[in-house]
C-alpha cells in the first residue's frame, strides 16, 4: 500500500477542519438571508408595487455587478467605510473614556451624566445642520457628526458596565495589596468589558445611521450614503438596493471579523460570556 502524499494529508486536514459544525454554522448564517430573499422574490413576483420600485433579486444583483465592475461601487464603499472607521475610533476612545471616568469618579458621573442624559435622545441628524456650519462641507463635518454621535451608547455602556463590577472583587483585589493601576486593569477593565462591548456595537450602528444620512448633507463626492440618496432622484432602486446590501455586508463582517473574535479571545474566554 502507498503512503499518503503530503498533498493527500493536506487535502485530509483541510477537510476535516470543515466538519459538521462548520456546515451548521453556515447553515444558521445563511438561513435568515435565504428566507428574506424568497419572500422578496416571492412580492415582487406578485407584482404588488411596480417593479420599478420593487425589483426581483436578478435586477439588483444585476446593479450590483456592473456598479461593482465600473469601480463605482467599490470607491462609495471605500470612501465610506474611511469615514465610519475614522468617526468611530473616535467615538470609542472618548467615549470609553469619558464612561470609566463616570464610573470610577462620583464628581465626574455628577458633571457629566445631565450633559449626556440630555444630549443622547436628540436625533442625530438634527446635530448635522450645526455641525456643517462649524466645520464646513466635506468629511470633517461627516467624520466629527459620526464620532459625536455615536459617543453616547459608548458611554452609557461603559458606564454602567463599571458601576456593575461586582463590589466584592474589588475588595478581594485591594485586600491582596493591588494599586490602582492593577486593580483597573485585572477587575474593572476585565468585569466592565462586556458591557463596552455591547456599547461599541451599538455606537457602530448609530455611526451607520448618521454617517449614510450626513453623507448626502455634506455634499461629499462619494459615498454610499450619496449614493443611494443620488439614485434616488432618479428612481434607480436597483442601484439603491445594491448600496443597502453592501451596507449589511460591511456591518456583518465587521460583527463577525471584529466584535465576534474580539469576545471569543476575552470575556469568553474568561468564562464571563458563553
Amino acid at each position: 500500500m502507498q503512503g499518503v502524499g503530503p498533498e493527500s494529508a493536506d487535502a485530509h486536514l483541510a477537510a476535516s477542519s470543515l466538519g459538521p459544525g462548520w456546515w451548521g454554522t453556515a447553515a444558521r448564517t445563511a438561513l435568515p438571508f435565504v428566507v428574506v430573499g424568497a419572500l422578496w422574490e416571492i412580492v415582487a413576483r406578485l407584482a404588488i408595487f411596480p417593479p420599478r420600485l420593487f425589483p426581483p433579486l436578478e435586477v439588483v444583483a444585476s446593479a450590483f455587478v456592473r456598479l461593482t465592475a465600473s469601480g463605482a461601487l467599490p470607491h462609495h464603499a471605500l470612501d465610506t467605510l474611511l469615514r465610519l472607521l475614522a468617526g468611530f475610533a473616535l467615538a470609542a476612545i472618548v467615549g470609553v473614556a469619558i464612561g470609566i471616568a463616570m464610573g470610577r469618579s462620583r464628581l465626574a458621573e455628577d458633571t457629566l451624566l445631565p450633559l449626556i442624559s440630555i444630549g443622547a435622545p436628540i436625533p442625530g441628524i438634527a446635530y448635522a445642520p450645526l455641525f456643517l456650519l462649524w466645520f464646513g462641507l466635506g468629511n470633517v463635518s461627516a467624520v466629527l457628526l459620526v464620532g459625536f454621535v455615536s459617543t453616547f451608547p459608548i458611554v452609557f455602556n461603559t458606564w454602567t458596565g463599571v458601576k456593575a463590577v461586582k463590589e466584592v472583587w474589588v475588595r478581594s483585589a485591594l485586600a491582596m495589596g493591588a494599586d490602582d493601576r492593577r486593580l483597573f486593569g485585572k477587575v474593572i477593565l476585565p468585569g466592565a468589558l462586556p458591557y463596552v462591548l455591547t456599547g461599541l456595537r451599538l455606537g457602530l450602528a448609530q455611526a451607520w445611521r448618521i454617517l449614510v444620512g450626513v453623507e448626502m448633507l455634506a455634499a461629499v463626492p462619494w459615498g454610499l450614503g450619496w449614493m443611494i440618496f443620488g439614485a434616488r432622484e432618479f428612481l434607480n432602486t436597483d442601484v439603491m438596493l445594491a448600496g443597502v446590501v453592501v451596507i449589511g455586508a460591511i456591518g456583518l463582517a465587521l460583527e463577525k471579523l471584529v466584535f465576534q473574535r474580539l469576545e471569543r479571545f476575552t470575556v469568553v474566554r474568561w468564562g464571563m460570556m458563553t
